[in-house]
């Protein structure tokens, strides 16, 4: 349960300092991987699913996501240490969930590298299912995806799973 709503917006130019130093804090950078031009790059495609979490003044979470037309990717989930496991993760990741959900989105994979600080507690809270060594599945339940069939009088529903 959370202590309080976290303030989730799409990222703003002023967030980034705070946001490489969260980044930095949850041990999501890496040297050959420059994040300010990771930032850039994500300006230019899908700048919505590109968010962060506020609360009061203090960006304390931020998730970078993407749907290329066949499934959603989750990149550079963090939450800070401080306030993790209250709940923020979770508000996070159901917004940017919805938010791919309205793009047509039926499937995520979601990159968590070893080492990243608060991973085990992240993946048993969002309902993610082990797919490689680093990468993470979820299916996003969308009413368009289920047909029913009347059989035997009784009404069952198949998956159309195009993932």
């Amino acid at each position: 349960m959370t202590e309080s709503s976290l303030l989730i917006r799409p990222f703003k130019e002023g967030d980034e300092e705070a946001l490489v130093s969260l980044w930095n804090m949850c041990k999501l950078t890496v040297p050959w991987n420059n994040p300010y031009k990771d930032i850039a790059r994500k300006l230019k495609v899908q700048a919505e699913l590109f968010l962060v979490g506020y609360l009061e003044d203090k960006l304390i979470a931020s998730v970078m996501a993407g749907y290329d037309g066949h499934r959603g990717w989750i990149n550079y989930f963090a939450v800070h240490p401080d306030f993790q496991a209250r709940g923020y993760g979770k508000q996070l990741m159901d917004n940017v969930e919805n938010r791919l959900r309205e793009l047509g989105c039926p499937k995520i994979n979601c990159r968590f590298e070893k080492g990243t600080i608060g991973f085990s507690h992240s993946i048993k809270n969002l309902a993610l299912l082990r797919k490689s060594a680093s990468t993470w599945v979820k299916g996003l339940k969308m009413i368009s995806d289920f047909y029913p069939i009347q059989r035997y009088k009784t009404s069952i529903f198949i998956q159309i799973n195009n993932a």
